[in-house]
């Protein structure tokens, strides 16, 4: 549906859409690449759950507190590594920043094959700086049916 009369060249009446799809597949293999590297903290193989209770959004917030032990004598604040000593000293610190009363919860995420000593050690210590709120993660218990989310 040009306007040029004849065979000559002209205006063209139709948009060119090949550049905006180039643009957006480029954008896309972007985020594809990008979006693995934003996770947060370290990575854990967590227990399953059974009940499936709604998730805690506040465990996204940058600034949530999220004491991570992936192994035995591991353990890592954030996606700093830290020893078990320094756990206490890190979390006061970060404690220290946190204005409202609700938001002072700490998250333990636990591998499964941790022992419930080491747990219990770092609920200890959290317990010792007068937190009440302690958030122990674990995943999701998959839906009949469901396929696993790619990784």
């Amino acid at each position: 549906m040009g306007m040029a009369a004849g065979g000559g060249g002209g205006f063209q009446s139709e948009i060119n859409v090949t550049p905006m799809v180039d643009i957006m597949l480029v954008l896309l293999i972007i985020f594809m690449v990008v979006t693995p590297l934003l996770q947060h903290g370290v990575t854990v193989s967590l227990p399953q759950n059974m009940n499936n209770p709604e998730e805690d959004q506040r465990i996204n917030n940058e600034t949530a507190i999220v004491i991570a032990i992936p192994n035995d004598g591991e353990y890592w604040l954030g996606k700093t590594k830290l020893t078990q000593d320094q756990i206490k000293s890190k979390v006061e610190t970060m404690l220290g920043n946190i204005k409202k009363e609700e938001d002072r919860i700490v998250y333990i995420k636990s591998g499964v094959g941790v022992s419930y000593g080491e747990v219990v050690n770092v609920i200890n210590e959290v317990r010792g700086l007068g937190v009440d709120k302690i958030g122990l993660v674990a995943d999701k218990k998959k839906k009949p049916g469901a396929t696993a989310p790619a990784a």
